[in-house]
């Protein structure tokens, strides 16, 4: 599986915490597209179903918005669907799809863009990508793909790497639902390369949630317990997605914040407490380094902390808020333009400004 060796913290996880959480929400087919008919079951209809069912789930968070590519029965070009989430400006795009083989094949599984695929997998690309056929001017709109090889294109799949290990992230979070809660089969999170991933500038995954061509596995994708297991699964894994972004956001506090919340406090210039301890945020990830000066840039001392699979580097710490400051500044100096400042107390993450007002007490 292709991995980045680390990841500064990246437009995922620098986004401010006051904008709302947008994921689209992709049900793959439609129209005249009906995708797979395996056991005479249809997936255009079972994908959108489980995508209405999952945007239903989402939409009772207040701090996300959904936006899907169809919420009816039309068909939708690939390359709309990516440029949908674009133009949203969206934080994840999660596509929903059937599998189908000539076999009794089944189970679930979630992919990636990216080229850490074997034969079967470039089957499944092509499959999925041959979509296009049924658009109009596709020669147009897909002038730089070749369907018959899939891996002619890596140098633009080279756009989305720094998005590859959150979008890893996401679909282990799917499948980890899937056989937990559902004790589905599980096929893993894999690679490759499908074009209406490759449209698209965000963290992205395209859910296959099990074979049509199965028909015990048919029949429940075919279920409304069957689609309400799925949605639930991919609802609870984007949930618990965000909440990692949101303890890998810091919080920005600019200069003129912070004046007035010293002036509002009666604080002093250089502001510290023993139980209050500052750390700098330098990366966030789903890889395990060792922690050594030459994996940061030189900076030292690097601690780490995991938690849900993820995995938060911090530079120094210290009790002092302007010292702090001052690692924050030698760290973007290393290149870290993105490092941020937090704060604990005994232990505990707190949000940075209540950190500060708290150590005039």
């Amino acid at each position: 599986m292709i991995a980045l060796l680390i990841i500064s913290i990246s437009p995922i996880y620098a986004q401010q915490n006051s904008k709302k959480f947008k994921v689209v929400l992709d049900a793959g087919h439609g129209g005249h597209d009906p995708g797979n008919m395996g056991s005479g079951f249809k997936e255009k209809d079972i994908a959108l179903s489980i995508v209405l069912k999952v945007g239903a789930m989402l939409q009772k968070n207040k701090d996300i918005e959904v936006i899907y590519t169809r919420k009816t029965d039309k068909f939708v070009d690939l390359f709309v669907r990516g440029k949908i989430a674009n133009e949203a400006e969206a934080d994840l795009f999660v596509s929903v799809h059937c599998n189908a083989h000539n076999s009794s094949a089944h189970g679930t599984e979630t992919w990636v863009l990216g080229l850490d695929g074997n034969k079967r997998n470039m089957e499944v690309a092509k499959k999925e990508n041959s979509v296009i056929y049924l658009e109009e001017n596709y020669e147009v709109n897909y002038a730089q793909y070749d369907l018959n090889s899939p891996e002619s294109f890596i140098g633009l799949t080279m756009m989305q790497e720094e998005y590859l290990d959150q979008s890893i992230l996401l679909a282990k979070m799917i499948q980890d639902n899937f056989t937990g809660s559902l004790k589905r089969k599980d096929r893993g999170v894999k690679q490759n390369v499908f074009i209406v991933l490759h449209q698209t500038v965000m963290p992205s995954v395209l859910v296959e949630t099990g074979f049509l061509t199965y028909k015990p596995e048919g029949k429940y994708l075919n279920s409304n317990g069957g689609q309400q297991g799925m949605a639930s699964s991919i609802a609870k894994a984007v949930l618990a997605y965000k909440k990692s972004v949101d303890e890998n956001t810091g919080d920005v506090i600019d200069e003129t914040s912070l004046a007035s919340i010293v002036q509002d406090e009666g604080m002093v210039s250089s502001i510290s407490s023993n139980d209050v301890v500052f750390k700098i945020q330098i990366a966030a990830g789903s890889n395990k380094l060792d922690l050594k000066p030459y994996n940061f840039k030189g900076l030292s001392p690097v601690t780490m902390q995991e938690e849900n699979g993820v995995y938060r580097y911090f530079y120094g710490e210290t009790t002092n808020f302007e010292t702090a400051k001052s690692l924050q500044k030698e760290a973007n100096g290393k290149g870290y333009q993105s490092c941020f400042i937090v704060a604990y107390k005994n232990g505990q993450k707190m949000s940075l400004s209540e950190a500060v007002k708290s150590i005039s007490n």
